[in-house]
């Protein structure tokens, strides 16, 4: 037998990550109603699925990096390599780097730390 170490780590299909993904979504939104919140308040701050998607990616990353917290041009890199390796989320992979301003306070946009 081949050792784990040895044999190429196997990617999920992009499929199988967004009905992952699709499913994650839903209890956050079941979650969120059941508490009493407005749909109409909320929704709109929830990342898509392919966002959704493009996080779960970005933390397996970080995790295999031991989980040292990238800085912006290793983000950058990271999430270039998510939208190669998947180009179906090339779109969210975009949105996520473009505005450091945002609005919603998920995002993954790396701010400078003022240390």
């Amino acid at each position: 037998m081949a050792n784990d170490e040895q044999t190429p780590r196997r990617r999920a299909s992009l499929e199988l990550l967004r009905a992952e993904a699709a499913d994650e979504l839903s209890v956050l939104i079941a979650e969120r109603l059941r508490s009493g919140e407005d749909p109409w308040d909320f929704m709109e701050d929830l990342p898509s699925v392919d966002e959704l998607v493009v996080f779960m990616l970005r933390a397996e990353n970080i995790a295999e990096n031991g989980g040292a917290r990238p800085n912006a041009s290793r983000h950058y890199r990271v999430l270039r390599q998510i939208a190669l390796d998947y180009p179906p989320l090339t779109a969210a992979v975009w949105r996520l780097l473009g505005d450091a301003n945002t609005h919603r306070r998920w995002d993954a946009t790396v701010r400078v730390d003022a240390n």
